[in-house]
């Protein structure tokens, strides 16, 4: 069962900002084929990865304004938030192994 769930204007500043772990943001649409091409990764990645991140979806289309906030231009975009911070963002879908190996680089350089 996937950990992957849904964040918006209301919940994005308590499930994101202040969260107690690293948290990576799907910016993501329903029209954008990328978007639900790397869906299933992040499903994967959630579960694997549960104890020491979170991973949220947030629909750019229902939430432009957090959207605009974080200057995102292009979908999908994954941005990695560590105590309130945006520490992290990449444009587009990737093999898993190569998004990990750039998490993993992320998050050493966050601790």
């Amino acid at each position: 069962m996937s950990k992957l769930r849904s964040v918006d204007q209301k919940t994005f500043r308590d499930e994101v900002l202040r969260a107690d772990k690293p948290v990576l943001v799907d910016f993501w649409a329903q029209w954008c084929p990328p978007c639900h091409q790397i869906a299933p990764v992040l499903a994967q990645i959630a579960d694997e990865r549960a104890d020491k991140l979170t991973v949220v979806k947030l629909n750019s289309d229902e939430n432009p304004q957090i959207a605009a906030n974080y200057r995102v231009m292009a979908l999908p975009t994954l941005a990695l938030f560590h105590r309130g911070e945006l520490i992290w963002s990449v444009v587009g879908a990737r093999p898993k192994h190569k998004l990990l190996k750039e998490l993993d680089d992320a998050l050493l350089t966050a601790v």
